[in-house]
């Protein structure tokens, strides 16, 4: 290899370094402007082109201000399958749970029941994603205990009883047939 070839090889190779310096300090700027508006309090709705950090920093915002409707549909928005989405549908669940306790202190608690049941689906759906995640499983189980689903070992009344094709042979003066 020639020293002119060289040279120009490691001109490019700083070309390129340069290259990747400029667009690694852009994004880090992003990124900086993005902390600086989640730090100050995401106030208005971002755009729903904006990033999903943004978003959820929004919905979270809300949450806490206890607009828990809002906060509820924001994060909705961004349940998909990464770790943003997950821990969006766990706060979801969180304001849904929340908003449960609320009505079951109220004079119409039984309008409880179905948002307890959406946070249970979310909880597990968020650990069907991410079994380790504990702080679902720990809200899971306090909403099991405010609600606890029918126990499936239990008999339905209204089911035929066991053994009912031999219940009905061996009594007498039952016609099998047509009555």
């Amino acid at each position: 290899m020639t020293p002119q070839t060289r040279l120009r090889l490691a001109w490019g190779g700083l070309a390129l370094l340069a290259l990747a310096a400029v667009i690694d300090g852009w994004r880090w700027h992003d990124k900086q402007r993005d902390n600086a508006m989640i730090r100050a309090g995401i106030a208005e709705r971002p755009d729903p082109t904006a990033r999903a950090e943004l978003r959820f920093a929004h919905a979270t915002e809300l949450a806490r201000r206890g607009e828990h409707e809002a906060a509820i549909d924001a994060y909705r928005v961004l349940q998909d399958d990464s770790a943003l989405g997950r821990a969006a549908r766990y706060n979801a669940a969180n304001q849904l749970l929340l908003q449960a306790l609320v009505l079951r202190g109220s004079a119409l608690p039984g309008q409880a029941l179905p948002l307890i049941e959406l946070a249970k689906a979310s909880y597990r759906e968020v650990l069907r994603q991410d079994p380790e995640h504990w702080e679902a499983r720990y809200n899971l189980e306090r909403a099991q205990r405010l609600q606890p689903d029918p126990d499936d070992a239990e008999p339905d009344a209204g089911g035929p009883p066991e053994n009912a094709e031999r219940a009905a042979t061996t009594m007498r003066g039952v016609s099998r047939g047509l009555p």
